[in-house]
């Protein structure tokens, strides 16, 4: 059974830094898994943050831009995000996916790691 287990998140001030993981468990050869970040803020959808590629494509929502680096790790089964210069609008819970590449039918969700920005 696939699991995704998400960590690092907690509270931090505007400006502050917090680094995401996800590690999957059930799942081999990761290296053909698209991996990302997906946030959802109380009332809002659930929005794209970042994702990378199994061939390493990265893309970024344009608000965190300049601000998040996702990266991943096939050995560990593991994608992270780094987050610096938070805003308040950075608060939502944090989800991580994985999807196997041309097969949407093996895709999987974490549950979500809350980040909340606050002074």
């Amino acid at each position: 059974q696939v699991q995704l287990v998400e960590s690092g998140g907690g509270l931090v001030q505007p400006g502050g830094s917090l680094r995401l993981s996800c590690a999957a468990s059930g799942i081999s050869l990761s290296m053909y898994y698209g991996m990302g970040w997906f946030r959802q803020a109380p009332g809002k959808l659930r929005e794209l943050v970042a994702t990378v590629s199994n061939l390493g494509r990265i893309n970024y929502a344009d608000s965190v831009k300049g601000r998040f680096t996702i990266s991943r790790d096939n050995a560990k089964n593991t994608v992270y995000l780094e987050m610096n210069s938070l805003k308040l609008e950075d608060t939502a819970v944090y989800y991580c996916n994985m999807q196997l590449v041309g097969d949407p039918r093996y895709d999987y969700w974490g549950q979500g790691t809350q980040v909340t920005v606050s002074s």
